[in-house]
């Protein structure tokens, strides 16, 4: 990705990416003086900076993946310089509560209320049953406000509409594995956008957080996208929202048809936006997302946004999280369309700094869960 070079140009300061996962780890080195703590809105109120009783690193890793410095032999980030926002709306293996749509509609607009830019959603339910509406209002009023929001198909390697992915504005993303091919685990249909690189990202393990793992997951592949548009928009930060998701998809890497059910309008490539200066930022009031599926916007998302102020079943859409196991996906030949670029591990030089200071990366444990 050319992350080295945009570093350069773009680092993602002055964007704030709020994770609305199972809480942040503000201790971990590469994510000091890095993370707000927001609101918890789980049943068990333990606070936004307890990830899963600091036993799961998954929103830690969502976290690190998109902000984190590199610090101490830490992961780095592909935004380094962006901050963090931790909105706790999930605890392990607990049930219903993110498939109720309350939370997670509460935690999208506090979210936007503390000046979040992007909003990152690792997590997948589903059904909203009965609660569809709430969710989508709350998306709406996201969007009114100038905000993006990635969230991650799922891993069960099969076509399935899950939430939050398949509520309309909202910027679905799926995995690409190593060679820039959608992962197997991806989830697929007509709600996908963009696809990024979820296979073999090195995060904190399960439950030792001085470790790392493998790690393969939608919820990587999300972090990933939504890193990107925090540097592309620290790069142009006059853009509106529409006009970061019409670069994105416009310099999305692709082989295939567009839209593709695999990896919607290709792998994102920030690179070719921040060191070629491709992509045409276009107008600033049109989604550019719900005009190409000609989709109508709810009332008044058609004007031009605001500019954010500066500074049954759960689960995670990544590794660490409660959900099930991914399946082998069918229509094979059709799975084998590429994001357009091969991809590696996004972090593979938080690998190198671990090394050099002794720490056993065990890239032998890989953590398959959804």
């Amino acid at each position: 990705m050319k992350a080295e070079e945009m570093w350069k140009v773009s680092t993602g300061k002055g964007i704030t990416v709020a994770v609305l996962d199972a809480g942040v780890d503000p201790t971990v080195p590469e994510l000091r003086g890095k993370v707000q703590v927001g609101a918890d809105l789980t049943a068990d109120v333990t606070g936004g900076s307890k990830d899963g009783a600091e036993t799961v690193q998954h929103g830690t890793n969502m976290a690190a993946y998109i902000a984190g410095t590199g610090a101490a032999g830490g992961i780095k980030g592909l935004a380094p310089d962006a901050r963090i926002l931790s909105v706790k709306v999930a605890t392990p293996g607990m049930k219903g509560m993110f498939g109720l749509a309350g939370p997670l509609s509460k935690a999208i607009r506090h979210a936007v209320d503390e000046g979040s830019r992007i909003i990152n959603i690792s997590m997948v339910t589903s059904s909203v049953t009965g609660q569809e509406a709430e969710l989508q209002a709350a998306v709406d009023y996201a969007l009114n406000k100038g905000t993006l929001i990635f969230a991650g198909t799922g891993n069960e390697g099969a076509e399935l509409a899950e939430y939050p992915a398949v509520v309309p504005g909202v910027v679905a993303v799926g995995a690409l594995d190593t060679k820039g091919k959608v992962a197997k685990f991806s989830n697929y249909g007509d709600h996908v956008a963009l696809a990024a690189a979820g296979v073999e990202l090195v995060g904190r393990c399960e439950s030792d957080k001085a470790r790392f793992c493998a790690k393969d997951g939608t919820s990587g592949a999300t972090a990933i996208a939504s890193a990107s548009a925090a540097l592309i928009w620290s790069a142009h930060p006059d853009w509106t929202n529409n006009q970061v998701l019409r670069v994105m998809m416009e310099t999305a890497g692709r082989n295939g048809p567009v839209p593709s059910k695999y990896i919607g309008f290709g792998g994102v490539r920030p690179a070719k936006v921040l060191l070629e200066g491709q992509g045409d930022p276009g107008p600033a009031d049109v989604n550019p997302l719900l005009a190409a599926r000609g989709q109508t916007p709810a009332p008044g998302s058609s004007a031009a946004p605001q500019n954010s102020p500066s500074p049954e079943s759960t689960g995670a859409s990544g590794e660490g999280g409660p959900s099930k196991e991914p399946q082998a996906a069918p229509e094979a030949a059709a799975r084998s369309e590429e994001g357009g670029f091969p991809l590696w591990a996004v972090v593979a030089s938080a690998v190198a700094v671990v090394a050099l200071i002794g720490v056993v990366v065990a890239v032998s444990v890989r953590s398959r869960r959804a």
